[in-house]
């Protein structure tokens, strides 16, 4: 879809808060059906956010811009919503939210999936991160207790528990709680 089209669709605003400044052509994968419907005419600051970390209260414009009838808004709109789901407004604009059968799938298959192992901190974790002990942590059967300050290098996500990631501490492979390290 050419950024003209895209600007008269949008009347040269962004389609998600509506600023009207530096605004670009930004593309929303996968394509569902091979289509050029698959772009959305945005500013820096809903791009930016997009793409890394986010201002909350920023996306509060979703409230007006999750009922456009053009699908690559709406496909934004539940993805950002969704990336908000810890924000009581966002839980319930995703509830007053209706998609097409499609459009949903589109949502959700190209939806940037963030971790869900994190640090005390709120930082997202990833296998291979390494990771510092925020507290003195007794080893069961292990006979040893894992100090504080300790980095453990190498990390790997239990898979099917968010709170428990394994690494290696003193040669022996342990399991460890994500509210008790911090990543480096």
């Amino acid at each position: 879809m050419s950024l003209t089209t895209l600007q008269t669709r949008a009347d040269n605003q962004c389609e998600l808060c509506a600023a009207s400044n530096d605004l670009a052509a930004f593309a929303i994968g996968p394509s569902p059906d091979g289509t050029a419907m698959t772009a959305a005419l945005l500013c820096p600051d809903c791009t930016t956010q997009i793409e890394g970390e986010m201002d909350v209260n920023h996306w509060r414009c979703l409230s007006t811009s999750m009922w456009s009838e053009q699908a690559p808004v709406q496909v934004l709109a539940w993805r950002m919503l969704d990336r908000l789901k810890d924000e009581a407004w966002a839980r319930d604009l995703t509830d007053m939210l209706y998609l097409d059968d499609e459009v949903l799938a589109w949502a959700k298959a190209g939806m940037m999936r963030e971790s869900l192992h994190k640090d005390s901190n709120g930082a997202p974790l990833a296998a291979g991160d390494t990771v510092v002990l925020i507290k003195d942590l007794p080893v069961k059967g292990g006979g040893f207790t894992a100090k504080r300050g300790t980095a453990v290098r190498g990390i790997s996500l239990v898979e099917d528990n968010p709170a428990h990631i394994e690494g290696r501490v003193e040669g022996q492979r342990i399991v460890i709680l994500t509210a008790f390290v911090k990543k480096r």
